[in-house]
């Protein structure tokens, strides 16, 4: 079918079902950010391939809405499809509802499938809708039907990772998570997010491109912990070492029976906003839901002594495998024939001789020129362009090892570049530089960090739409939750041990990109009469271009770090590559 005929199909259903608005929310049952084939729904229904947006179909209009790091890919992917791009104002904000209201008529039905909205989200449909006279139907697929080689449930092998790797045991872990639901006064937890359950019980798989989790969800009480898996996924061994931990293995689907049949006036918490609507639903009227952000998701942004040197040590081989790349990319462009799809390879090659690569942590944006101005770019074999010794190259990768996740982006110069790719370029690295080498209050938020990090930006008025960092997990989620270095005032302060990636930008869009990011970890810097304080240590290992650099735009301290860091580079990564390599390196890093 095409995507023409898909969106009649569905809008024949929605008539004899009376519907008048059907939403198609980019998740799966477990509310995930990145999603196993079977639930790649908007894809399937308008082609858009980004991994954050909403479907919204009515009977005279069919729109994506998503955010600015997303337009241009929306307006190339959604051409001909019947479906409009909707620009969002703010990111994250369900501003379709607010359309939705300003819309229909009394009466009017809006419909979706309750295992793809979270509970947070169908409760605001409910708050803001249903008091206009809009009905909810939260029983439809309309995909199923029209999707005759949907893909099943993936079956991949999972593993568990031993306490020289994670730092925790199980067990152990269980415990402090007993120890929450104590002072939630809760007597069951529902977690049904994947990378708090692969972190909760030391479990890995490849159930989800990028993201090491497994489909699974958990009930856990003060005397039980039941984790509902296909077990054909685990060895028998690995589920001994399980059992013995305390946990009780039930099939995957067995969730719905259990949360049905919850003994009566229970309390039970559940994260509204990793947990889908459908499973909300089954809970008996009379048990009493305690809505709170899982506490895994606490513990889990925390890395611990061993998760952080396990991290330290991943960052010299990510480095290696970069620099190796860099080498290469330098010796042969303007001599081979290279595309954005040919770079993206190499690099995975190179990565895939460090030991303990799993694969890579996300789909790698290899943006040349106009493509670096989109931010979530992915090369396909339409959009593929040829690299030449001009303009500049915007790479965005990382890998997942079983000892850690990273996350990088560089920017390279390929050659006659302008002055204003030269003046942008250095003043992206100036923020970078100021977010990542502050010093801050305990207590300090995101925002406040995401402040710091555009003011080098903003005072030449220029701006970039998307965060400045994200959480990242350890051989997990390369965007982890709860903190996050943006706009949003969010309440969440930034504790020692978080991982956080740090990666300002401006783009020009059909000319080119910029974005510098390194990962940083928090750490203590200093106590005193004014409390206390801390600051960051870069993770990242890769040297920083200084070609591009208009070194009349940085102060003296922003170029003593950049020569400090790009020293610290070379001495880390030269005692792991050979003689040739760490000639190159030694070029690279030179002082400015």
């Amino acid at each position: 079918m095409t995507y023409s005929e898909k969106l009649a199909a569905i809008r024949s259903q929605m008539r004899a079902g009376g519907v008048r608005a059907y939403i198609i929310p980019s998740a799966d049952p477990h509310i995930s950010e990145y999603l196993p084939d079977r639930y790649k729904c908007i894809w399937f229904a308008s082609s858009f391939t980004g991994s954050a947006g909403t479907l919204v179909i009515t009977a005279d209009f069919a729109g994506l809405w998503t955010d600015a790091r997303y337009f241009e890919q929306a307006h190339e992917q959604l051409a001909g499809t019947g479906f409009e791009l909707v620009k969002m104002k703010a990111q994250g904000v369900p501003e379709y509802i607010q359309w939705l209201a300003e819309r229909l008529q009394e009466g009017d039905t809006v419909a979706f499938d309750a295992r793809l909205l979270s509970v947070q989200l169908a409760q605001l449909l409910e708050q803001q809708v249903v008091p206009l006279g809009l009905p909810l139907a939260s029983d439809r697929d309309y995909l199923d039907p029209i999707w005759p080689d949907r893909p099943g449930l993936p079956a991949a092998p999972a593993y568990l990772l031993g306490e020289e790797t994670t730092g925790k045991t199980s067990s152990v872990k269980l415990s402090e998570l007993r120890e929450a639901l104590r002072k939630h006064r809760a007597d069951y937890h529902l977690i049904s997010s994947l990378d708090d359950l692969a972190w909760l019980f030391n479990l890995r798989g490849s159930d989800v491109k990028c993201n090491p989790v497994v489909l699974c969800f958990a009930l856990i009480s003060q005397e039980k912990a039941i984790l509902y898996i296909d077990r054909q996924k685990l060895s028998e061994q690995e589920q001994r070492v399980l059992q013995r931990a305390g946990v009780d293995l039930q099939p995957y689907h067995d969730i719905e029976e259990a949360l049905a049949s919850l003994p009566a006036a229970v309390s039970v918490l559940l994260d509204p906003r990793r947990t889908c609507f459908a499973l909300y639903k089954l809970l008996p009227p009379s048990v009493r839901v305690v809505q709170e952000t899982n506490p895994t998701t606490y513990h889990k942004a925390i890395k611990n002594e061993t998760e952080i040197a396990n991290t330290r040590a991943t960052m010299v081989k990510d480095g290696v495998a970069i620099t190796k790349f860099f080498k290469w990319l330098e010796e042969n462009i303007g001599k081979k024939n290279l595309s954005e799809l040919d770079i993206e390879q190499k690099l995975q090659q190179f990565r895939e001789e460090q030991e303990g690569f799993i694969g890579p942590s996300f789909d790698t944006i290899a943006g040349y020129k106009a493509h670096g101005a989109l931010p979530h770019y992915r090369a396909t074999t339409q959009s593929n362009a040829s690299l030449q010794p001009d303009g500049l190259l915007l790479l965005d990768s990382g890998g997942q090892y079983r000892t850690g996740t990273t996350d990088i982006t560089r920017v390279v110069s390929l050659g006659n570049l302008t002055e204003e790719e030269s003046a942008d370029y250095t003043l992206v690295l100036k923020g970078m530089i100021e977010g990542s080498t502050c010093r801050f209050p305990r207590g300090t938020c995101g925002y406040q960090i995401d402040a710091i990090t555009r003011k080098p930006i903003w005072d030449h008025a220029r701006n970039y739409g998307h965060g400045t960092g994200h959480g990242v997990g350890f051989f997990l989620n390369v965007h982890e939750g709860p903190h996050v270095f943006n706009m949003s005032p969010t309440a969440i302060a930034i504790e020692p041990g978080t991982i956080t990636s740090v990666e300002p930008g401006i783009y020009r869009p059909g000319s080119y990109g910029i974005r510098i990011e390194n990962l940083v970890l928090t750490v203590p810097d200093e106590e005193n009469a004014f409390g206390e304080f801390y600051t960051f240590e870069h993770l990242t290992l890769a040297v920083i271009d200084t070609k591009p650099i208009k070194k009349e735009l940085l102060e003296p301290r922003h170029i003593s770090w950049l020569n400090a860091y790009n020293q610290r580079v070379m001495e880390k990564l030269c005692p792991h590559l050979d003689a040739e390599e760490q000639a190159w390196l030694q070029e690279k890093a030179k002082a400015v």
